[in-house]
């Protein structure tokens, strides 16, 4: 619908800025919008940046000659989708100038009933078109809060644990898709780059299913870390995870263990190490004692002399 030309509405804003402020304000608080200290300044800029456009009697706000609009818009929009504000209330810092605006449309227009409709009209029209603008830079700013949230979260759920020096462990928890394998394999060759680890444990127990293309992501991991000169151990397959591996007939060629202190205890032994129980055996562990006080006393006495 092409805008009439021409329009009062800049002379309208220039005459009457004060007292629609003042109105608009007070709409925007009737309609449950949070009126800030920022409020009127944002208002100011926006009654401006509304009398430019329609200046230029441009009838579409994508229009360069309404970019200032859309600029105070965009800010609005980004801060209060930051915020946790919802669509409505934010949309409402446009649709609620519509009250103030009309009604000095009809003092101004008076008996003119023909010209009173058109520019309201034509009022109404514009408004509509940035109502729905801010709604779509609302809209594009809340996907893209959600969007690094994911990512923080996909960050958070895959965390790379070094357990001893040179074994490090991936402990996955979820559904494993090609996004989080991405993650998990940037995480996991970071640290072995970093940590220099011999040994990576993979541990799938939070993995409620295993099908054909999780095993690919898992053998995607494997390979990746062994170019890094790291070799992998798969932990916490359970019976059913494990029947359906070999149902889908895929070999993942690659140490697994039912358990993560399994694979912990095959990692120790591949890096020449062992843990040994100090309590295993009383009387050993008693004749140990007694022989470190024992060398402790003679030790002892021969710095005394």
């Amino acid at each position: 619908m092409a805008a009439p030309t021409p329009s009062m509405l800049p002379q309208l804003l220039d005459k009457h800025q004060a007292q629609l402020m003042k109105d608009w304000l007070a709409g925007q608080r009737a309609a449950g919008v949070v009126v800030d200290v920022e409020s009127d300044e944002r208002v100011r800029r926006f009654i401006a940046a509304l009398r430019q456009g329609a200046s230029s009697n441009a009838d579409d706000v994508k229009n360069a000659d309404w970019a200032a609009a859309r600029d105070v818009l965009e800010q609005i929009s980004r801060e209060r989708a930051l915020k946790g504000s919802t669509p409505v209330e934010t949309v409402m810092f446009v649709f609620s100038l519509k009250d103030p605006l009309f009604a000095l449309l009809r003092r101004e227009c008076g008996s003119d009933a023909d010209r009173l409709a058109r520019e309201i009209a034509n009022a109404m029209h514009l408004l509509d078109q940035l109502g729905l603008y801010t709604v779509e830079v609302f809209q594009k700013s809340r996907e893209e809060v959600i969007g690094r949230q994911q990512e923080e979260l996909l960050e958070l759920s895959t965390p790379v644990v070094q357990l001893w020096d040179g074994v490090i462990a991936v402990p996955l928890i979820g559904t494993l898709d090609s996004a989080r394998t991405q993650v998990v394999m940037e995480s996991l060759l970071e640290e072995i780059v970093r940590t220099g680890a011999e040994i990576a444990i993979i541990d799938i127990t939070g993995v409620p299913t295993v099908d054909t293309l999780v095993a690919q992501h898992l053998l995607k991991t494997v390979s990746a870390a062994r170019l890094m000169g790291a070799d992998c151990i798969i932990s916490g397959i359970r019976p059913q995870i494990a029947q359906t591996i070999v149902h889908l007939g895929v070999e993942l060629d690659v140490i697994s263990k039912a358990t993560m202190a399994d694979a912990f205890a095959v990692a120790l032994r591949r890096t020449g190490r062992m843990v040994v129980s100090r309590a295993g055996n009383g009387k050993g562990a008693s004749k140990a004692e007694n022989g470190d006080k024992a060398a402790g006393k003679t030790g002892a006495g021969q710095s005394g002399e």
